[in-house]
């Protein structure tokens, strides 16, 4: 793999999901703000927004998409944009907008517009972790990362891993090769599990 590949790479486990949207519904409560509606940005915003609708009692939960990256932090396309409709009706309500990371602000900047553009009475934003390479910081973060990293989640390590994986030049023959490029390359360690869930769901040819 060449070198410009190379990129660190930190695995955020469930439990730290978890303690970071607390720390999120905290900040929230402490702010004032009730949201009506919690609204997740597909993909990322699923897991984090439904934390937050747990923590702070808020039974309405909505989505829209938007894209920007696609698998292995690869850009899909030189603008961040709504390519999947809000699924519901939030006219007049407090809105709480999550994603799970804010890196370079743009589908901050592209999501918080559009929502608009339904009259609802307040919109905040929240996220898990937030880079300092933002653009459009969002109103609550749980982490600010200052050094840049790929932040790999729970819900996306095979799609990810795998995406990373097939990027490999030349192509990993054997799983000891796998795990000592995915060490080197990405700083990364996986459990023989979540290999095995790569390896498997990905059909890599690897033994």
């Amino acid at each position: 793999m060449s070198e410009a590949r190379k990129m660190p790479v930190q695995l955020i486990s469930v439990d730290a999901v978890v303690d970071a949207a607390d720390t999120l519904a905290r900040q929230i409560l402490d702010s004032g703000f009730r949201p009506d509606t919690i609204i997740a940005i597909a993909r990322g915003g699923f897991m984090p927004a439904r934390f937050l609708c747990d923590f702070l009692q808020v039974h309405k939960l909505l989505s829209l998409k938007v894209e920007h990256y696609t698998s292995g932090a690869r850009k899909k396309q030189a603008a961040a944009v709504v390519t999947v409709p809000l699924s519901g009706e939030v006219r007049g309500e407090r809105v709480l907008l999550v994603d799970d990371v804010n890196d370079s602000g743009d589908t901050l900047t592209a999501a918080r517009p559009y929502l608009e553009t339904f009259k609802p009475e307040a919109v905040r934003t929240a996220v898990l972790h937030e880079k300092t390479t933002t653009t459009c910081p969002a109103d609550f973060r749980s982490h600010t990362v200052r050094e840049w990293r790929w932040l790999l989640y729970p819900w996306a390590v095979v799609e990810d891993v795998g995406q990373f994986i097939q990027q490999m030049d030349p192509p990993p023959s054997h799983r000891v090769e796998l795990i000592e490029r995915l060490r080197l390359d990405y700083s990364l360690e996986l459990h023989p599990a979540e290999l095995d869930r790569v390896i498997r769901y990905h059909n890599l040819e690897i033994g």
